[in-house]
């Protein structure tokens, strides 16, 4: 709200409403039809508002992304667009993104788009990108992740970030192989952060392409995956952590990097914290880049996925601790009686458990049919997101303990995806997992239609080998289901959320759990300690 108007955008074409906030009347409503550019648009039901620049003399303006990816300025009080920016109010955010070696992507049916609001910070507005669910693709080679900054008064492009580094910028030799050229991805689909007073951008990144499988893009493959530290002014990388080594777990920087001042044995501390969907939070020196407490490389489980290659260690915060579960093991397994537990111990048998970045694995009738972890996928924070209060110095977090994730793969049918592997589940039928909302806009054919989703039958898997399980996780950016075949559902009701001992100690995390996380814990899992944590440095 600003001045007494509350500007909002709903339905899906993101329709820009300006209501006057005392007694609800419409003021305005300004509606983008782009035809063939919203039908083949990612991301088509999740778009989350707008944002509002003025320059204190009168020139007031709201800006969003639309549907089709176009960044759109309009005047706060009118809802006309504003002519001198752009194209009469429009900037077409597809010229520029590319796939391959620099091709640019066809401009109605290209594959790119961002539900989040554009990002505003003195008379910059930067706007990131995000792609259709990553879990069955049908190509590496995708569309390129970039962050674009421009003029809010004239839509000039001021500068541009690659969030998959080109030959000669940094982080490109973590592309192995050249692989920068023939992969996509990485983009920036959740909030950005901006700390106005030093000029500072922080960008939470994505995977590459594909979420589960990385034997196409050997290396560590930055930026994914990773927080990022910008000049608001230039665009120049001043600093970067890999949170996720050669990401193949879909863990996204999911939530906005929060800006939070601490104090930390005596000393204060200009800090960003970044939550993850393992359940961990990366708390470092916002200006240095610098982590606040010791981020420890650990091994972790290694691959045995034929064509991938994982990082033998991953970043571990030492403070402070975990939030939500991450991991399932034996332990983890119901023991209300005797009987349960050995059910759930057959159950288990199926699959192979362990800790977060636990990677997938080949999955096969006789077992296993995939690997268990919890922490991936819709795990962690995610959606929901975190905050700080500046007062209680207090952290803020969702933490969903009952988001497991059968990480399976299969091969796909040759004539849907370039992909070895991809998430599924042995002995089912292929079927692409499609992203929340994939074909349903109101420019969009429904599912079945020839955008949408398949236009006949889905095609033959290979003998004895499948796609997306009748249980498992939602996925991890909106709401796709699939990968955990059958039993899944069983053998989550068969794991208990043990109170762990890092839910007894002091930390500087207060767990807080949406309505949605508190029916699933209830429905599958013994109920974890949810006590609040009283802050410490």
């Amino acid at each position: 709200m600003v001045k007494g108007v509350v500007y909002t955008t709903g339905g899906t074409r993101r329709s820009v409403v300006a209501l006057d906030a005392k007694s609800g009347e419409l003021m305005w409503v300004y509606s983008l039809r782009e035809g063939a550019r919203a039908i083949a648009a990612p991301r088509q039901l999740s778009g989350r508002g707008l944002s509002y620049w003025t320059d204190g003399k009168g020139d007031d303006r709201v800006l969003f992304v639309s549907t089709g990816y176009n960044l759109v300025a309009l005047n706060a009080h009118t809802g006309a667009p504003v002519r001198q920016f752009g194209k009469d109010g429009i900037v077409d955010l597809k010229v520029g993104a590319v796939v391959g070696k620099g091709e640019q992507i066809p401009l109605e049916t290209g594959e790119i788009g961002l539900h989040s609001t554009p990002t505003v910070a003195k008379d910059v507005v930067i706007v990131g990108s995000s792609f259709r669910e990553g879990l069955t693709v049908k190509t590496h080679n995708n569309t390129k992740g970039l962050v674009r900054a421009y003029d809010v008064r004239t839509g000039k492009t001021l500068w541009t970030f690659n969030t998959i580094p080109r030959p000669g910028e940094f982080g490109s030799d973590t592309w192995e192989k050249e692989s920068w050229a023939i992969n996509g991805n990485t983009g920036v689909w959740s909030q950005i952060t901006v700390d106005e007073d030093a000029g500072l951008v922080y960008l939470p990144v994505e995977d590459p392409t594909s979420d589960l499988y990385g034997g196409h893009r050997p290396g560590n493959n930055l930026f994914g995956d990773s927080l990022v530290c910008l000049d608001l002014k230039t665009g120049q990388r001043k600093w970067h952590f890999q949170i996720v080594h050669h990401p193949i777990w879909d863990y996204d920087m999911p939530a906005a990097p929060i800006l939070i001042d601490i104090n930390v044995n005596g000393k204060p501390i200009k800090a960003v914290a970044q939550a993850t969907k393992q359940g961990m939070l990366y708390v470092f020196d916002r200006i240095s880049g610098q982590p606040v407490w010791p981020i420890e490389e650990r091994p972790v489980p290694q691959t045995d996925v034929p064509g991938e290659k994982t990082s033998p260690t991953q970043p571990f915060p030492t403070k402070p601790p975990a939030y939500s579960r991450n991991g399932v093991l034996e332990s983890d397994l119901i023991d209300f009686t005797p009987e349960l537990h050995t059910q759930a111990v057959e159950q288990a048998k199926r699959y192979r458990l362990g800790p977060a970045f636990l990677p997938a694995v080949v999955s096969k009738a006789e077992g296993p049919l995939a690997a268990l972890t919890a922490g991936t996928l819709s795990g962690g924070v995610n959606w929901p997101g975190s905050a700080a209060d500046p007062e209680m110095h207090w952290f803020f977090t969702h933490a969903c303990n009952a988001c497991l994730a059968p990480l399976g793969l299969v091969a796909p049918p040759k004539e849907f995806s370039d992909l070895d592997y991809v998430m599924g589940t042995a002995g089912q039928q292929f079927r692409p997992i499609l992203g929340g909302g994939e074909g349903l806009a109101a420019d969009a054919p429904q599912r079945g239609g020839p955008v949408g989703g398949p236009t006949g039958p889905p095609p033959a898997a290979p003998a004895g080998r499948g796609a997306e399980g009748r249980g498992g996780a939602a996925g991890g950016r909106g709401g796709a289901g699939g990968g955990g075949g059958e039993g899944t559902a069983s053998l989550s009701a068969s794991i208990s959320t043990r109170a762990r001992s890092n839910g007894r100690r002091r930390t500087a995390i207060r767990r807080t759990t949406s309505a949605t996380a508190r029916c699933s814990a209830a429905s599958m899992f013994r109920r974890p300690d949810r006590r609040a944590m009283s802050a410490s440095s």
